[in-house]
């Protein structure tokens, strides 16, 4: 190691060269851009993250000059950013990085005029020819904007070695398993796999890229990850905000499109998967697809009883009075849209065979948190144990969001003569370990798309293996319309349904 190296960089990070580029936001305008990608801009730049040689262009329909734009960003950067205040000195930097173009998604004149500025920016900032595009837009553009890239050759053969073009792809990638699969093959006209990064912000949070490093940097707890030792798995998403202004997205996707196709089967392949031969992104991803393909089919049987779907009716969150879906803006008052899923999935290979996977996700849940929960078989009940009283299971938690962090609760024994046992938690908390918070996820992934490194973003055979799954429920839940909805109160967690897949087999959810 040279003299100069700091001890505690991260091994490959800082190697990597980070080309030139101009990223192209479509859907500049919209609540994903103000609220996390342009914050996430502002802090990777504020702290060297990004090329030297940099732009930004926002593509959007409504009209608006330069300078209103840059004024807008400003603006959220404040509101929003992880970093207050604004650091001025690089502000005046990044202003003069921001550039609009107006334009329809499906105008011809408008990606010719993009075309024209892209290249007056190449010679201008000497951004060599690269592009990254950011599809923030609703899924049924992603086609048309992608074929208009191609079209006006803003997407380049992807063994072109003098310069690059990638495009992100925001969720959901299709909307069952038949959408995906007609998804992928229009894009895949006009763009290489090793183009196209779909994105799951999940995918970046330190928690989950964590997860890799914990089990398989760790031997003590790889000895026990398997069937011998654990007796069920939780992975909870949880929510205590409604739906907001996403009636429309809502009533068209749904939690599981929204949510369990995506954010929670990524989770679950990254607790499941087996050790992958090396770091490399396909070697990740390929374990990622063999647990999938590796979970059980659902049967009809399982629709009935292992799968609860649910919806929100007024209530309370924190005491305040919280209105139902159906009351909510642009929602269908008789909608039969789920916000409340639990579902248990088996994975039939010799670590998992007989573990149950619980999934359960919901809107208007008591308080928000994402949670991995590992909750280990009991331990023989001839000693330590009372009858009436038995001992805890020992678990394993690791918490995604807020407060990222993993605890584990063990049994001890109380100080005194009596010696009876308590559980207590050992607590590892990112921010008072490392003294600060993780970065937010989108400033990790936008820069691991820059670097062109597709480890934390979904392959085509992932979304494809996940969707098969998935696609069952669907069908059944349209032949089989809920007769009960809304089914559970606002601030309560979820319907008792939920409950009882656990209670009849002696489980219970972990209270977050």
């Amino acid at each position: 190691m040279p003299n100069d190296a700091h001890p505690l960089n991260e091994p490959g990070r800082t190697a990597r060269n980070i080309d030139p580029c101009i990223l192209v936001i479509f859907g500049a305008t919209g609540d994903l851009t103000g609220r996390k990608l342009t914050p996430a801009l502002y802090n990777l730049g504020r702290e060297g993250s990004l090329p030297a040689n940099f732009a930004c262009v926002g593509f959007a329909r409504k009209q608006k000059s330069d300078e209103e734009f840059r004024n807008e960003i400003k603006q959220d950067i404040s509101d929003f950013s992880r970093v207050k205040p604004i650091d001025e000195n690089y502000w005046k930097t990044l202003h003069d990085q921001l550039f609009y173009h107006q334009s329809e998604f499906d105008d011809d004149a408008g990606y010719e005029r993009l075309k024209e500025k892209l290249s007056g920016l190449d010679t201008r900032l000497s951004t060599r020819g690269n592009r990254l595009f950011y599809l923030s837009v609703q899924p049924k553009f992603f086609p048309v904007i992608i074929e208009k890239l191609s079209k006006h050759g803003l997407i380049y053969d992807h063994e072109d070695e003098t310069k690059w073009s990638r495009v992100i792809i925001e969720k959901p990638f299709g909307r069952d398993s038949d959408s995906a699969t007609a998804l992928q093959k229009d894009i895949s006209h006009h763009l290489h796999e090793s183009q196209i990064f779909r994105i799951d912000h999940y995918l970046g949070k330190e928690t989950v890229q964590n997860l890799l490093v914990f089990r398989f940097a760790n031997s003590i707890f790889e000895s026990l990850w398997n069937n011998r030792h654990i007796d069920h798995v939780q992975i909870t998403v949880a929510e205590d905000i409604g739906i907001g202004s996403r009636g429309h997205f809502f009533e068209e996707e749904g939690l599981l499109r929204d949510v369990v196709q995506n954010h929670m089967m990524q989770l679950l392949s990254h607790v499941a998967m087996e050790p992958p031969v090396s770091l490399s992104a396909d070697a990740i991803r390929d374990e990622k697809v063999k647990v999938l393909k590796s979970i059980r089919p659902l049967s009809e049987e399982d629709m009935k009883e292992g799968v609860i779907r649910g919806q929100y009716g007024p209530g309370f969150i924190n005491g305040e009075p919280a209105i139902g879906y159906r009351e909510e803006k642009d929602v269908d008052p008789k909608s039969a849209i789920e916000t409340f899923l639990a579902l248990r999935l088996f994975i039939d290979n010799w670590r998992w065979a007989g573990v149950p996977f619980y999934l359960r996700a919901g809107k208007r849940l008591p308080k928000r948190g994402t949670e991995i929960a590992i909750i280990f078989k009991d331990a023989p009940g001839v000693l330590f144990q009372q009858r009436d009283n038995p001992n805890l299971p020992n678990v394993l938690a690791m918490r995604i969001q807020p407060d990222e962090g993993i605890a584990m609760r063990i049994n001890c024994k109380v100080p005194g003569p009596s010696s009876p046992i308590q559980p207590v938690k050992m607590d590892f908390r990112y921010s008072s370990y490392f003294g600060q918070s993780p970065p937010e996820a989108y400033e990790r992934l936008i820069w691991e798309c820059i670097t062109g490194d597709g480890t934390l973003f979904a392959r085509s055979d992932e979304v494809s293996e996940s969707w098969k799954i998935l696609t069952p429920i669907l069908d059944y839940w349209e032949k089989n319309q809920p007769k009960d909805f809304p089914n559970y109160a606002s601030g309560t967690w979820g319907p008792k349904q939920a409950d009882e897949i656990m209670e009849k087999v002696g489980r219970h959810w972990r209270i977050l």
